[in-house]
């Protein structure tokens, strides 16, 4: 079986989608399935040059849409070398591209050459997006093309490929028009993480200067409202008060992801340098990746996640794999889970509940964090383990393909 993935980018910046698609592809290969990647991105960035899959970056793209004038070309003449196509993610130009050149082929008489359609939404469907008020402009943007590109994408394609149950029911609710043919939940999850090393933790040390060898709390993710990062450090800082009062230690806070250049994280900056005392409390030390990044998951107390919309959470669930408890919001899609395996607290996605997640934290022996680590390992190898949910979706997209083409020949 040979796949084509379609994705706006493979920068690890943008977090899941493009982790997502690497993952896949990286597991799938050893179950005798041969994949390529279309990218948006311009030919020769650094990303791409350790990617050993043949890849084909048809960028730069243009505009919010991310268009190219090269895609849907490339499309219309390779196409039909494939057994099915998985279109990663929505709201771009890379998912009409895949539709319009299908539409074009069939035109053509060449229907029975055409692959498997699929698309893989990663939370882009769920209501949130066009509910939260910071998203006004976003929002009326995607009922917009909704109406013009999108319904017929997803409702004309073969498939849509959820990662839970939750992010499935919650994409009924999202647009009325929205009539797939098939729903599947094939779930999601990572791989094994590398074994602990020193080396892990003096690439962490050397990433967050002065933190040493003092407990820590850790935020890995996006600096992004959508994250919750402001309702953190509000909460750290009102913690951090009272501490002083009761003469008690905390665990200090990292905050580790890259958006430390947008508007929202100077926000935060401004509110942290109010409070000079801070500096040697909470740690910003932007994006982490390899060895730091390992370093900072395995070395900390737990990890925390007060997000207001979360579709899998791959940080959550790689922090689990590292025997860490996780602190989460229950819009984590993944938190029923992490909260009947006793694997981590979970609270609403507002001050209040993340007060109460981090006082519930603070309030247990070291004995029963050291469990509830435990207990979050059990529940990774349980429930996330990538090579399970790739399984599940190479047989979906097989019982597709092999139900399309007896409907051909029939």
């Amino acid at each position: 079986m040979k796949i084509l993935h379609i994705t706006p980018s493979l920068n690890p910046a943008m977090g899941g989608v493009a982790e997502a698609v690497k993952s896949f592809i990286s597991i799938s290969e050893q179950k005798s399935v041969s994949n390529e990647v279309v990218t948006l991105d311009p030919p020769g960035v650094d990303y791409l040059k350790s990617n050993i899959t043949p890849f084909h970056s048809l960028g730069p793209s243009y505009g919010f849409l991310n268009h190219t004038k090269q895609l849907i070309p490339w499309l219309t003449e390779n196409i039909t070398r494939f057994d099915a196509v998985i279109i990663n993610g929505l709201w771009g130009f890379h998912s009409y591209a895949v539709w319009k050149a299908v539409h074009k082929l069939k035109k053509r008489g060449s229907e029975n050459k055409l692959p498997s359609i699929f698309v893989m939404p990663h939370g882009m469907l769920d209501p949130y997006f066009q509910r939260a008020k910071e998203r006004r402009f976003k929002a009326l943007r995607n009922i917009l093309y909704w109406a013009i590109v999108e319904r017929d994408v997803i409702n004309d394609a073969d498939g849509l490929l959820f990662t839970t149950e939750t992010e499935l029911l919650l994409a009924r609710e999202t647009f009325k028009s929205y009539k797939p043919k098939k729903e599947y939940n094939v779930g999601y999850g990572i791989n094994n993480p590398p074994e602990y090393n020193q080396d892990m933790k003096l690439a962490f040390n050397q990433s967050c200067e002065g933190l040493g060898n003092q407990p820590y709390l850790l935020f890995l993710g996006r600096i992004d409202l959508k994250k919750g990062v402001d309702l953190l450090i509000k909460t750290y800082l009102k913690l951090l008060e009272a501490a002083k009062v009761t003469n008690t230690q905390l665990p200090k806070l990292v905050v580790a992801g890259p958006g430390l250049d947008t508007n929202f994280a100077e926000k935060i900056w401004l509110e942290v340098k109010k409070y000079p005392e801070l500096k040697n409390e909470i740690y910003f030390p932007g994006m982490l990746s390899g060895g730091s990044k390992w370093g900072a998951f395995y070395g900390c107390e737990a990890f925390v996640l007060p997000s207001h919309q979360e579709n899998f959470g791959i940080a959550v669930v790689e922090a689990m794999a590292c025997g860490k408890p996780v602190l989460i919001s229950n819009q984590v899609n993944i938190w029923h889970e992490i909260s009947n395996g006793g694997a981590g607290i979970v609270e609403d996605d507002n001050l209040i509940g993340t007060e109460n997640m981090l006082k519930q934290w603070l309030s247990l022996t070291t004995d029963e964090k050291l469990k509830m680590g435990e207990r979050a390992t059990e529940s990774f190898k349980k429930h996330f383990m990538l090579d399970k949910a790739v399984s599940n979706m190479i047989t979906v997209i097989q019982d597709t393909i092999n139900e399309r083409l007896s409907k051909l020949s029939s």
